[in-house]
């Protein structure tokens, strides 16, 4: 079920964006998309906010614990800054979660 607000429009720009692969292992297998900052905080729709997630990598952003996993909760959420950030760094753009728009930056 898809339920978090998406437009279509939105939706593909982040898939097509990140490949159509988690932007943190690299799967193609159950791709979705996770917000960075949660709706619940202040995070918003728009694709600078968003990443996508296999499966795997979206339960552990959620606080699911796999036992052959080593990987943290708290590792998903900086990786997943790091990458949107640094994605966005790449197109001269200043990563901002929680704005609308987002800042050239100042060379």
């Amino acid at each position: 079920m898809i339920s978090a607000d998406l437009t279509n429009e939105t939706r593909k720009a982040v898939y097509r964006r990140d490949n159509y692969r988690c932007a943190l292992c690299d799967s193609d297998s159950g791709i979705q998309i996770h917000h960075i900052v949660p709706r619940g905080r202040g995070g918003t729709n728009f694709p600078h906010n968003l990443i996508t997630l296999c499966w795997r990598c979206h339960a552990i952003a959620h606080g699911t614990r796999f036992p052959d996993i080593a990987v943290t909760r708290e590792d998903v959420e900086q990786a997943a800054v790091e990458y949107v950030a640094e994605l966005y760094a790449e197109e001269g753009l200043l990563w901002n979660p929680w704005a609308a728009t987002m800042e050239k930056l100042v060379e």
